[in-house]
């Protein structure tokens, strides 16, 4: 006999991508994971991982919203867990080209921010740069948490609500 499982039991995946896995998709990561509250799983990962989180995520991550994410690295896609995801985004053009077929069933969508880690100058340049992008999640990231839950359990709404917070 199956039972079906409650909506509290039901924890939604959501994959932030970019190409280097490095700057904007560990700030998704760590900050839609924290705005969560842990009602989701949340991962990231790069097609062309650098294989290092830039200091300034962490920094900011750190500095604005408290959170740790010294444990925050980067990855490719092909290290994931082989589970399926509500929603994956894509956070930088060329992730979104480079992976247009995601082979799981899936709401898509692409947020493009520019890249914090190609800002050029003083730290504290290259710290507003992050925190511009992490601001710009941030505000996404809060119209969608605001959504009815059960938007994340179904993929054509999700993705219709994704795509609202796209520009």
């Amino acid at each position: 006999m199956q039972t079906e499982t409650p909506h509290s039991a039901i924890k939604p995946a959501i994959l932030f991508l970019c190409t280097g896995n490095s700057a904007r998709s560990v700030l998704g990561e760590f900050l839609f994971r924290s705005l969560s509250g842990g009602r989701f799983r949340v991962e990231s990962a790069g097609s062309r991982p650098t294989g290092q989180v830039n200091p300034h995520a962490l920094s900011v991550l750190q500095k604005d919203y408290g959170i740790d994410a010294s444990a925050a690295r980067s990855k490719r896609i092909d290290e994931l867990p082989h589970e399926p995801f509500a929603a994956v985004i894509t956070l930088c053009d060329s992730a979104a080209a480079e992976c247009p077929v995601w082979p799981y069933p899936a709401a898509r969508a692409h947020w493009p921010f520019p890249d914090p880690a190609a800002v050029e100058g003083t730290v504290e340049e290259k710290e507003k740069a992050f925190r511009d992008v992490a601001q710009g999640l941030e505000e996404r990231f809060r119209h969608l948490l605001a959504l009815p839950f059960e938007i994340f359990l179904d993929r054509l709404r999700l993705e219709r609500e994704l795509h609202k917070l796209a520009s």
